[in-house]
């Protein structure tokens, strides 16, 4: 997003905030990275998050390692090596290297295999979340509810008595 498009979304925010408000509407917020923290559901997806993404990390690392190792011997031998010689020898490390950027594309890019099994274990955790924010939204009567976290600052400001964010953690852990 470009800064136009963000502070337009920021004034339409605000517009609608107040329009809502003259309205009788109520507006909430929640903070999604303390829920995470702190929902148990959460943590243990992590951890399954964690333990897929290790193995995968460290075959990448010990690719690089070896492509690294590679290159440096090459680098030593390199003044020995007749034209074909180095021309075979570049070949391979340009090989090498195009495997390593596959695997790092295959596993981790954004369609990798690690993107879609974090989806796979993030979903159902976000959805249990998105199910208690409405249910506590319903309960306590608030028409909008708003995310506000450190890194994203949709909702500039909320009155505390607004924030939400522990009846939804509450709800979770109580499981309904």
């Amino acid at each position: 997003m470009n800064i136009r498009t963000i502070s337009l979304t920021a004034a339409l925010l605000v517009a609608g905030t107040f329009i809502a408000a003259a309205q009788g509407q109520r507006i909430g917020y929640v903070n999604s990275a303390k829920i995470f923290q702190e929902f148990p559901a959460a943590k243990d997806a992590q951890k399954k998050i964690d333990a897929i993404r290790k193995p995968m990390q460290d075959s990448l690392e010990a690719m690089q390692r070896d492509l690294q190792s590679r290159y440096e011997e090459y680098q030593r031998k390199e003044a020995l090596y007749n034209d074909a010689t180095k021309k075979a020898e570049q070949q391979k490390l340009i090989d090498q290297e195009r495997v390593v950027n596959e695997y790092r594309q295959n596993k981790f890019g954004q369609d990798g295999d690690f993107a879609t099994e974090t989806e796979k274990i993030l979903n159902p955790v976000r959805e249990k979340i998105k199910s208690a924010i409405s249910v506590v939204a319903k309960e306590e009567r608030y028409n909008f509810v708003f995310d506000k976290t450190d890194q994203i600052q949709i909702l500039l400001y909320g009155d505390p008595k607004d924030d939400i964010t522990y009846k939804v953690i509450d709800k979770l852990n109580r499981g309904k």
